[in-house]
């Protein structure tokens, strides 16, 4: 496919993400994400064919203006579409397949300064990265995977899973086809919690059954945590 034809693609896939346009005028002024992927085709041009300094330097303007950061050598397959867009990294070696949804503040960064390895992750076709993840090393985020807003993930996520949290846990597997239903993602947290005060709840209940000594110990801090509280007000 020629780079025109690729431009066109990224253009008419807005339509396809994204029920909030109405009109090309907007399609023109209020979605950087497209255009930083445009200037990446162009600037990735460049790069392939040797002229480095100028594709780093179209990009450096596309940075200027979309406030999204591409490596020119990057790989970005069909129908990329990076919705928002604002803060976003993509790194030098870098791969993302067809039909990806990035959202803004990704990171999909390196962790290691080994010049002439691949450093940074592979985003299979499919795959969503929620807002604000950071997605680091050669890694491979799975076709169909979706990755929690804000998680960091270190390590690979399989095909249709999803990931989430700081490092990113596989919480779900055969997730729901639909990309925008970030409202389903567990909360891995709210769940450790529950878990740690019902544990702690059954093991008071065990030491103070038969234990009065225990008991108004335990009367006896409540007693100091209130007038604590007290004091504060």
């Amino acid at each position: 496919m020629g780079l025109f034809s690729e431009i066109r693609e990224d253009f008419a896939n807005v339509y396809r993400n994204d029920p909030a346009i109405k009109s090309r005028f907007e399609l023109f002024f209020n979605y950087p994400g497209v255009w930083a992927v445009t200037w990446y085709r162009i600037a990735n041009r460049f790069y392939r064919n040797g002229f480095h300094r100028t594709g780093r330097f179209i990009m450096a303007f596309n940075q200027l203006l979309t406030n999204i950061d591409i490596h020119p050598a990057a790989t970005i397959g069909h129908r990329c579409f990076i919705d928002h867009g604002i803060g976003v990294v993509i790194g030098e070696t870098c791969i993302i397949e067809d039909n990806v949804l990035i959202y803004q503040g990704v990171t999909l960064g390196g962790v290691n300064l080994t010049a002439g390895v691949k450093r940074h992750p592979t985003i299979k076709s499919h795959a969503v990265i929620g807002a604000g993840a950071k997605v680091l090393g050669d890694i491979i985020i799975g076709e169909n995977a979706k990755v929690g807003s804000n998680s960091v993930v270190v390590k690979s996520v399989p095909d249709n899973s999803t990931a989430v949290g700081i490092p990113a846990r596989i919480v779900e597997k055969g997730r729901d086809k639909d990309p925008l239903s970030h409202n389903k993602l567990p909360d891995i947290d709210k769940k450790l919690f529950e878990y740690l005060l019902k544990r702690v709840a059954i093991l008071e209940h065990i030491l103070m059954k038969d234990n009065n000594e225990i008991l108004e110990q335990d009367l006896e801090l409540d007693e100091i945590y209130d007038s604590f509280l007290k004091a504060l007000q």
